[in-house]
């Protein structure tokens, strides 16, 4: 006697696997672990600090209020931002209200950048709100445990970042 079900009813009657995991080749991967907490800092970022003004713009905000009159390809090297990028970025923070860039009277291809007052404002509440982040995000650990972390994933960056230059060891 042939059996009458088909394809489709046994797929239907089959019980359904939960939701997909990433694979072991992923999770064992540190570029992986280092996108899902970037990621995960992300989203933390836009709900306990700001919507609007990204890490990066913080960053350099955070960078000119300490290097006031700096120029524009210095400060990008400082914060790890390619020229475009950071002319794009000094654009929009100008435009906003929130960064002034002067030229150089000794070169007029060079911007200097200064904060304005209502950047200056604007530091000073997003600065305050990342500490907390930070606070929330590290306070589980103990201040030796929380510098020894933080020296590690400086060092790591440090190292990562020697890898596009090709002057990193090799392994």
């Amino acid at each position: 006697m042939a059996d009458k079900t088909s394809a489709s009813d046994s797929a239907a009657t089959a019980p359904t696997p939960g939701p997909p995991t990433a694979p072991e080749a992923l999770t064992s991967a540190p570029g992986y672990q280092v996108r899902r907490l970037y990621q995960a800092y992300l989203a933390a970022w836009v709900r306990a600090v700001d919507q609007l003004l990204t890490g990066p713009q913080y960053a350099v905000l955070t960078t000119v209020a300490a290097n006031p009159g700096s120029d524009q390809s210095s400060l990008a090297s400082a914060v790890t931002l390619d020229t475009s990028t950071m002319a794009d970025l000094a654009q929009r923070l100008e435009r906003r209200g929130l960064l002034e860039r002067r030229t150089a009277a000794a070169d007029g291809r060079r911007k200097l950048l200064y904060l304005t007052p209502e950047g200056e404002r604007t530091l000073s509440e997003a600065g305050s709100r990342a500490r907390e982040l930070d606070e929330r995000l590290l306070g589980h650990y103990e201040p030796a445990e929380r510098a020894r972390l933080l020296r590690q994933l400086t060092a790591l960056a440090d190292e990562w970042e020697r890898l596009d230059d090709g002057s990193a060891p090799d392994a």
